[in-house]
């Protein structure tokens, strides 16, 4: 979908009601057959009520048009009014005219018209369906509804503009989905939470989701603003296609295999993955979080075991404090994609790596790696190997105890190639031609790169 971005923002007033929230195995048993309830809003918004058009509460990023795949490394700075929206960032939905749905056994649910849907009430094989316009704008809030499905989604959005999912206020939600996920035509529906279009999260109580394969899947862009989230599932915590952005809530993910993970098949442009706050729990069977563009942390509470913690073509930790446990690499940067620069950059935060023994690396580039600021503190074998150029230029780095203001590296190939290469190429210096790149204004790479902008 276009992402826009209007040159003077909108004042929206909003009721003294509505939180804001700043962020700076298969079943082989007989299912009873199925029945379908349509639900379409009764009635017309009442005048003067606040109508939330994301598009036209958007902030200027100096151009009139932006998107993941418009941006390169020239120096952008992120802001979150840059990528979340007012309604984003509402922790509390305006529930005056909403309609409320209770699920019940084997009846699917389907949504066809924008507005705010209360969701409730304890089922077996019921799916919430929202299949709507592609200018709708739905809103699920869910109270204390409990939904366990053999095969299906317990959420399926097939078309919309975008769809907000917002935990009602100490309510205590669970979706599950115990068997195979079964197909529906040529969709792979393979997540409790499956997403064909942009998806929010958001609110004020906690939803725990139990899955066979992934989480919860979006195959545009996704945000989370707030809430409370567990998510124990055998594939992907939460996998995403062109944008990942989050700037609140508490997440705790327990994957087979990456805790989140943003990845366009069908465009190497695409797929970025951007923190501003939040804390995240994440015990990974791959990747930590893992992003095909960039990756870029700006704040929050980040603990990380996996096999490798954080994983991006292009990573920048400008913020936050991060702390990752890992078996293979701590932070790697690989040509995922070549729409941006293979690179790793530390402007600021608070980062602690452990690594496992062996061929493992704290932090590994197969472009650059740069430290401008903040605090790293490793334990492990090797602390840095790059393949083009390293460098510390500020900051305190401190390598199994003894602080270290030149950054060394791991002979390319590492382990069985000849160990430690201790700072023959300085700090810094590329192996290529034995001189030290040009250090731009605002850091090789600059500080990430922009997500998915508002909608």
């Amino acid at each position: 979908m276009k992402k826009q971005f209007i040159a003077a923002a909108l004042a929206v007033m909003v009721s003294s009601s509505l939180l804001i929230t700043g962020c700076s195995s298969s079943n082989t048993e007989t299912k009873a057959s199925k029945t379908s309830v349509t639900f379409e809003a009764e009635t017309e918004p009442a005048s003067g009520q606040v109508i939330f058009e994301e598009d036209t509460q958007t902030v200027t990023a100096g151009s009139s048009e932006a998107s993941a795949s418009d941006s390169t490394s020239s120096g952008t700075e992120i802001n979150d009014s840059d990528i979340f929206t007012d309604r984003d960032l509402l922790q509390e939905a305006d529930t005056s005219e909403a309609e409320t749905i209770e699920v019940a056994d084997n009846e699917d649910i389907t949504i066809s018209e924008a507005g705010t849907y209360i969701i409730t009430g304890t089922a077996e094989n019921a799916t919430i369906i929202v299949e709507a316009a592609d200018d709708a704008k739905v809103q699920l809030v869910l109270d204390n509804v409990s939904i366990t499905n053999d095969d299906s989604p317990a959420i399926y959005v097939k078309s919309a503009d975008k769809v907000f999912v917002t935990t009602a206020e100490g309510s205590d939600n669970t979706l599950s989905v115990t068997g195979t996920f079964t197909a529906d035509g040529d969709t792979n529906t393979d997540a409790v939470i499956f997403s064909k279009d942009d998806l929010v999260l958001n609110g004020l109580g906690t939803l725990t989701i139990n899955s066979t394969d992934h989480g919860i899947a979006a195959k545009d862009d996704f945000k989370a603003t707030g809430g409370t989230w567990i998510i124990n599932a055998e594939g992907k915590g939460i996998d995403v296609n062109d944008s990942v952005s989050i700037c609140g809530g508490t997440f705790t993910i327990t994957a087979g295999g990456d805790g989140i993970h943003c990845e366009n098949d069908e465009d190497l442009t695409v797929g970025s993955v951007y923190i501003s706050g939040g804390t995240f729990d994440i015990d990974a069977g791959s990747d930590g979080i893992q992003a095909t563009t960039t990756l870029t942390i700006n704040g929050g509470n980040i603990n990380i075991s996996a096999e490798e913690g954080l994983e991006s073509t292009s990573v920048t930790i400008n913020d936050g404090t991060i702390y990752i446990e890992a078996s293979d690499d701590g932070i790697n940067a690989s040509d995922k994609s070549t729409a941006v620069d293979i690179l790793i950059e530390f402007h600021g935060g608070d980062t602690t790596i452990v690594m496992g023994q062996g061929d493992t690396d704290a932090v590994d580039s197969n472009g650059y790696i740069y430290v401008y600021d903040g605090t790293i503190t490793i334990t492990g074998m090797s602390a840095f190997d790059y393949e083009r150029g390293g460098a510390i230029y500020g900051g305190t780095v401190t390598v199994n105890g003894s602080q270290v203001t030149e950054m060394t590296t791991q002979m390319m190939g590492g382990g069985m190639m000849g160990g430690r290469m201790g700072g023959q190429f300085g700090q810094g210096q590329m192996p290529e031609d034995g001189t030290m790149p040009e250090m731009p204004e605002g850091g090789f790479g600059g500080r990430g790169q922009m997500p998915g902008g508002r909608r």
